[in-house]
């Protein structure tokens, strides 16, 4: 009897826990900016931005799925290309001469957009 409504008392908590916990991260958009792009995201993301070989990478911890495709910046094309590894995302902006970017994020009708700005060096 106290097995059963440790039991039962365990799996109510389980589903209130689950009615409780806050959605997961995930990129909903991904839109052409005039100089890079820009992503919409259910939430905040947090963002972790490095320069790789000449290229702009964002790593973001959120779900979505893969996309690819290219800008003009400034008459030069630049690739762009969206890899999932598990739960990251990984954005990576690939040209002819080597690149630099800048990132920002804000809330905006319930949801957050980032917006990734480029330059060539």
């Amino acid at each position: 009897m106290i097995g059963s409504l440790a039991l039962f008392g365990f799996l109510i908590g389980l589903m209130v826990g689950r009615l409780l916990e806050p959605d997961a991260l995930r990129l909903e958009r991904v839109e052409a900016a005039p100089q890079g792009l820009t992503l919409w995201f259910n939430a905040e993301p947090a963002v972790r931005a490095a320069q790789v070989a000449g290229a702009y990478v964002l790593r973001f911890e959120s779900q979505g799925r893969e996309r690819r495709g290219q800008l003009d910046l400034h008459g030069k094309p630049v690739n762009w290309r969206l890899t999932r590894d598990q739960r990251v995302l990984r954005l990576r902006f690939v040209a002819a001469r080597p690149l630099r970017g800048e990132w920002r994020s804000e809330a905006l009708d319930g949801r957050w957009r980032l917006v990734v700005s480029l330059e060539q060096e």
